[in-house]
């Protein structure tokens, strides 16, 4: 069997914590600042946990993350 390819576009935007999590960026961040609190745009930095129903649906084009 040949091997099956994983996504580019989600290979770029996601990563796999040990235990099989799914981490991906803050989203929110890209334009439109000005409106945004301070608190938000603190809260938004870095990464964030998927929640279990979007991490199976990016875990199908990540066959051997």
């Amino acid at each position: 069997m040949p091997k099956m390819k994983t996504k580019s576009s989600v290979k770029k935007r996601f990563k796999l914590t040990a235990s099989g999590k799914v981490k991906a960026g803050q989203a929110g961040k890209r334009h439109m600042m000005i409106k945004r609190t301070n608190k938000f745009i603190r809260n938004a930095r870095g990464t964030t946990i998927l929640c279990d129903a979007d991490a199976r649906i990016i875990k199908k084009f990540m066959p051997y993350g």
